[in-house]
C-alpha cells in the first residue's frame, strides 16, 4: 500500500504504524504513515482519522490538528490523554478523542509488579554489589503477607491485581473515583484513602492524570503511609507532589519505585536520581513486545468501526 492514494477520492487515515504491517485494514480508506519525526506524509486536509504518534511530545502530536478541517477521530496509543486534551479546542466540532484503554494493561501491570518486587527485595542494591564484586546477604521485605493498595482501579489496576493474585498478599485494597463492587471485592472511593493508607505496605498508583488526581499524592497522602512503605508509580508523574515525596525519601521513612516522574524526562542532577530507597525506570510501562500486536488490533478495530459508522471504543471526549 502506498503512502497516499491522492487520486482515489477516498478519505485518508494517518497511522503511527506502517499500514502495510497491519492486516485487515478497511479498503474504504487510504492510509499514510506518520510517527511525528518527519514532514507531513500527505496533505493533512484530507485526514479524517488521526492516529497520534506514540510517545511523541505534545507539541508534535498536536501540530497537524490545525491543518485537518475534516478530522473526525483522534486515536491515541496511550491510556492517558492528558497530553492531547489541551488540543481538543482546535479540533473540528464533533471530533472524537479516543484513548487506548486496554492496550497497555499487560505491559504496565507487569512493570508494576516488577518494580514492586525489585524494590522490596532490593534488586538495585544487589546489582550494585555485583558491579563491585561484593557478596551482600541479608533479609529483605517480601510481597507475601503484605498489604497492597491500588489507587486507580481501571483496566490497568485490575490487571495489576490479576498479577498479584499468586503472591500470597495479606490483602489487596482498591480505590477509584467512584465506589463499586467487583468479583474480587469492593472498590473504595478516593475519599476512603485516609483510612486505607495507614494499613498499606505497598501503594501502587495506576490512576489517569486529571484535574482531580494532579498532586493527589501530596504531603498529607504520604504522611498517612506507614513507616517503611513503598510507593510504586506507573500512572503519571504529576499525580505525585515531587517535593513532598523527596522529603519522605530523604528522611528514609518511605521508599519509591517510579516509572514516571515530574518533571519528565527527569533531568540530570535532579535529586530524585540519588534519593535513598528509590528505583527509577524511564517511563517504560507501555513499550514492550506486548505493545505492537495490541496496537495493531486496536487500530484495525477502530478503523473498521469508523467505516461502518459503528460506535467507537474508548471515547474520552467529543470536541465542541
Amino acid at each position: 500500500m502506498s503512502a497516499d492514494h491522492s487520486g482515489s477520492g477516498r478519505p485518508l487515515a494517518w497511522l503511527p504504524l506502517h499500514p502495510e504491517e497491519i492486516d485487515g485494514l478497511p479498503a474504504e480508506l487510504d492510509y499514510a504513515y506518520w510517527a511525528g519525526v518527519s514532514d507531513f506524509p500527505t496533505d493533512p486536509a484530507r485526514c479524517v482519522f488521526y492516529g497520534v504518534p506514540y510517545l511523541a511530545p505534545p507539541e508534535v502530536s498536536a501540530r497537524p490538528l490545525a491543518h485537518m478541517p475534516w478530522l473526525r477521530v483522534v486515536q491515541t496509543l496511550t491510556a492517558g490523554v492528558d497530553d492531547i486534551l489541551p488540543a481538543v479546542p482546535r479540533m473540528p466540532s464533533g471530533t472524537l478523542l479516543c484513548n487506548a484503554r486496554g492496550l497497555h494493561d499487560a505491559s504496565t501491570a507487569e512493570l508494576a509488579l516488577a518494580l514492586t518486587l525489585a524494590a522490596l527485595r532490593d534488586i538495585p542494591g544487589f546489582v550494585r554489589a555485583q558491579d563491585a564484586g561484593q557478596w551482600r546477604q541479608g533479609f529483605r521485605p517480601a510481597l507475601a503477607d503484605s498489604s497492597v493498595l491500588i489507587v486507580g482501579y481501571g483496566s490497568i489496576g485490575s490487571a495489576i491485581e490479576d498479577r498479584l493474585a499468586p503472591f500470597e498478599c495479606a490483602r489487596v485494597a482498591r480505590v477509584a473515583r467512584s465506589a463499586r463492587n467487583t468479583a474480587r471485592g469492593p472498590v473504595h472511593p478516593v475519599a476512603s484513602l485516609p483510612e486505607l493508607l495507614p494499613d498499606a505496605d505497598v501503594v501502587i498508583l495506576a490512576t489517569p492524570l486529571t484535574e482531580e488526581t494532579r498532586g493527589l499524592v501530596n504531603a498529607g497522602f504520604l504522611g498517612r503511609m506507614k513507616d517503611g512503605a513503598l510507593l510504586v508509580n506507573v500512572a503519571r508523574g504529576a499525580v505525585v507532589d515531587t517535593e513532598a515525596l523527596l522529603a519522605e525519601l530523604e528522611s528514609g521513612r518511605l521508599r519509591a519505585a517510579l516509572d514516571v516522574t515530574d518533571p519528565e524526562p527527569l533531568p540530570p542532577g535532579h535529586p530524585l536520581w540519588t534519593a535513598p530507597g528509590t528505583l527509577i525506570t524511564p517511563h517504560v510501562g507501555g513499550p514492550s513486545s506486548a505493545f505492537l500486536p495490541r496496537a495493531k488490533a486496536l487500530l484495525r478495530d477502530q478503523l473498521a468501526r469508523f467505516v461502518l459508522d459503528e460506535p467507537l471504543r474508548n471515547v474520552v471526549v467529543s470536541a465542541a
